[in-house]
């Protein structure tokens, strides 16, 4: 039987359903504007509301997990609360009904590809063809992701439907219930699509190769096993995504022990309605429906605490962000204030290291001492994105313990002190998101066929260590000569900025340059020098007191007066 898989085909699959859900989840949080969260609010804005939700897309889509991996696509997002997305969840299992009355009436199986091949071609030569409009690029991208996901559950199905044409039923011996159930649970989990899974299964109890009862027993497993698309789908997500799979798989193991306890009463009330000796399909038709609506009454009035539960278990995890302040009680007013200078501090220093990181330069080029509690930010493993929102996150700590000292008695000298180191936290994220918004171009230059951009490419590197070398001694030194120091470093950053211009001067002159690579050159290298002044003046802010900078100020203001007069 193993033998019978196609690998290749069946990661292949994983792999284009998980960059799907991916494309769907960017395009969605692009997408997202005030009109379309109100739609999903209005329609998902109670218990109620959310279940019917879940039941109809789920019965139009005939896919309970394409809709539970497009439910973690709208949470990851933001767009979706964690209890409307339970609420669509308890609902999709009993939309996904429907399936097993259209198989049983109609004889009819969805044919997934007929449905994802359109969707990524109408969303392939929109995103080539209208990738102008930034609105219709992302719509685009949807019909793409949405597409890529059903392609992908149909390569994973298809890679195993040899080895499913292969399931003789009737050869099983007879081992009980739960042998049954965990086949109906294997079987869905490999060909990802429990409506399949459901449609071999009445397949076989029309050809009487099994029984009402074992098929009662396979639809119970087939119902469980269609969590695993879900979980699978959450992978490497955030916590709240993790809490919506894990809302889904207990929902429906709970659900399928409730119905294999409560078995042959659901027998009994199926019998109302059909002689299960007689039509036997029809029977486990309506078995399929009322457990799953079973499980929607038992779940429904309690999805606060359920989704309250799932938040316990599966909380967000917060980075320790702060180091000093955490530990400092602002009542203290002196020791908070001088925890402050280190936090501030402290971010200053996770800004250098990312700003380093965005031109790819190794920190310990730079740094030759680097506390170890300085890495909290700028672990290898977090991306620039999440490197940048935690920087965002310790700025906005810092003003809250700022906030809270004020709280209390603060002298005059005290408050100076305190709106010195808010006023550095601010310039240090300018400074880095400054240089983070031309990330881009500093890409490009790099990776470009062009020896021009190769070279400024270059050149912004060597600037750059260059003067964090220099920022390095001033914080190590912590004060002396500081004023001295940084002016010398500003005054470098000028002339580094006129030799830069005179250097792309002489290189138009003397080579056939781009209008466009010229413009782009000299764009970024104005962001750049801001960013290094812009961290500069950080600096200044945690060590000079206020007398010597209003002493800079003054030096700094000459010292441009002589520069506009030469």
């Amino acid at each position: 039987m193993l033998a019978d898989f196609d690998i290749w085909k069946l990661l292949a699959g994983l792999g284009i359903f998980l960059f799907g859900l991916f494309l769907m989840e960017e395009s969605i949080r692009r997408l997202a504007g005030k009109a379309f969260k109100r739609f999903i609010r209005q329609y998902t804005s109670n218990s109620f509301k959310s279940i019917f939700s879940g039941i109809l897309v789920t019965a139009i889509l005939q896919s309970s997990s394409a809709v539970s991996l497009m439910i973690l696509a709208f949470v990851g997002a933001g767009i979706m609360k964690m209890r409307n997305a339970v609420g669509i969840i308890l609902g999709s299992n009993l939309g996904t009904t429907v399936t097993a009355w259209v198989v049983v009436i109609f004889g009819f199986k969805l044919n997934i590809e007929s449905f994802a091949l359109p969707l990524i071609a109408v969303g392939g030569l929109g995103t080539i063809f209208l990738g102008q409009s930034e609105k219709y690029s992302n719509l685009s991208k949807l019909l793409v992701g949405f597409g890529f996901l059903f392609m992908g559950l149909d390569y994973m199905k298809t890679s195993v439907e040899s080895f499913s044409e292969t399931i003789d039923l009737g050869s099983i011996p007879d081992y009980g219930l739960f042998i049954y159930v965990a086949l109906g649970f294997l079987i869905t989990a490999i060909m990802q699509s429990s409506s399949a899974t459901i449609a071999l299964i009445l397949t076989a109890l029309n050809a009487y190769i099994i029984g009402f009862d074992d098929g009662v027993a396979m639809v119970i497993g087939a119902n469980m096993g269609t969590t695993v698309t879900v979980l699978l789908g959450s992978l490497g997500g955030s916590q709240i995504k993790k809490r919506v799979a894990y809302s889904h798989f207990i929902f429906n193991v709970v659900v399928g022990v409730v119905a294999l306890i409560f078995v042959k009463y659901l027998v009994i009330i199926v019998t109302l309605f059909f002689d299960t000796q007689v039509n036997a399909v029809m029977g486990l038709a309506l078995f399929h429906t009322i457990f799953n609506a079973l499980g929607v009454v038992i779940f429904a009035p309690f999805i606060k605490p359920y989704t309250h539960l799932l938040t316990k278990y599966f909380p967000d995890k917060k980075a320790q962000l702060t180091i000093y302040i955490s530990n400092t009680s602002p009542e203290v007013v002196e020791a908070s204030i001088s925890a402050m200078k280190k936090e501030t501090t402290h971010l200053i220093r996770n800004v250098l290291s990312y700003n380093l990181s965005l031109l790819n330069i190794e920190e310990k080029l730079v740094f030759s001492r680097f506390d170890e509690s300085d890495r909290s930010l700028h672990q290898k493993r977090l991306t620039p994105e999440v490197r940048y929102e935690n920087l965002k996150l310790l700025q906005a700590e810092i003003f809250r313990y700022s906030s809270k000292i004020n709280s209390y008695e603060v002298s005059e000298k005290e408050s100076m002190e305190l709106n010195q180191y808010l006023h550095s936290a601010r310039m240090a994220l300018h400074s880095a998101k400054t240089l983070k918004d031309i990330k881009h171009d500093f890409d490009e230059f790099e990776s470009a066929d062009d020896m021009f951009l190769n070279d400024q490419y270059t050149n912004f590197r060597k600037r750059l260590i260059e003067t964090y070398l220099k920022i390095d001694k001033v914080l190590k030194e912590n004060g002396k000569s500081a004023t001295k120091d940084i002016l010398k470093i500003l005054k470098n950053l000028k002339k580094n900025d006129k030799y830069f211009v005179e250097l792309v001067n002489k290189a138009v002159s003397e080579v056939n340059i781009e209008n466009l690579h010229l413009s782009t050159v000299l764009i970024v290298n104005r962001a750049f020098v801001q960013s290094s002044r812009q961290i500069l003046l950080a600096i200044r802010e945690v060590v000079l007191d206020e007398q010597e900078i209003k002493a800079f100020e003054e030096v700094e203001e000459i010292n441009s007066e002589l520069v506009e007069t030469i």
